[in-house]
């Protein structure tokens, strides 16, 4: 005789003890936040995440677009197992995947930027069985010019002094060499001049020796 097969109540129970066992988590998302290009460039919008469900064939990126000036979001980008891009839209043939799930990247890159791309781009990923979590967001500007910020300066301010400390040694360098063929040159005369003036001496002493004996 068969035993008799469980209750849907006891399954039901089965599977609340099994999520119970579950780690709680969520997918943690991380982005610049804020970024800056200018018009007619391309740009890498980054998306990182971390979760604590292995990497699978299940994973799923959406990519989608706030406009700053208002109206309905639009859709950018969606990753399942392959890319998949827009067929229509302002982001159709202008947007590419460049991300690694493996390494837990799901970036994407933005090409020929306008200024009515200036807006938030989110960033969802969902890694079943994890696929609680915050969704991740960009707001880009897109300007004529980047505006130099403390790291363009800090980065200008040691380009500058090294810049300055190679003038100071390549100036040191020359003017030791310099010195050394002065130097160099002192000697050669004081060589020359020497034999010249121990015959002026002889010359001297003959005429002296000549006069003494007509003396």
């Amino acid at each position: 005789m068969y035993g008799k097969s469980p209750s849907r109540a006891g399954l039901l129970l089965l599977g609340i003890q099994l999520t119970a066992l579950w780690p709680i988590a969520a997918v943690e998302i991380y982005t610049s936040q804020a970024l800056e290009a200018v018009n007619g460039t391309d740009v890498r919008l980054k998306c990182t995440f971390s979760s604590f469900a292995p990497v699978g064939d299940a994973l799923t990126v959406t990519w989608n677009f706030r406009p700053r000036d208002g109206g309905p979001e639009q859709f950018v980008f969606y990753y399942h197992v392959d890319p998949f891009k827009p067929m229509s839209g302002r982001f159709k043939d202008r947007v590419a995947w460049d991300g690694n799930p493996e390494r837990y990247d799901v970036s994407i890159i933005l090409w020929k930027l306008q200024f009515d791309d200036n807006g938030t781009y989110t960033c969802q990923v969902k890694n079943p069985p994890d696929v609680d979590g915050l969704i991740g967001e960009i707001r880009l500007s897109v300007v004529h010019t980047v505006r130099f910020s403390e790291i363009y300066f800090l980065a200008l301010a040691i380009g500058s002094a090294c810049a300055l400390m190679v003038i100071i040694v390549i100036v040191v360098v020359l003017v030791q060499h310099f010195r050394k063929k002065r130097w160099a040159e002192r000697a050669h005369k004081v060589v020359e001049i020497k034999p010249k003036e121990e015959e002026r001496l002889n010359q001297e002493k003959k005429v002296s020796i000549y006069l003494e004996d007509t003396d």
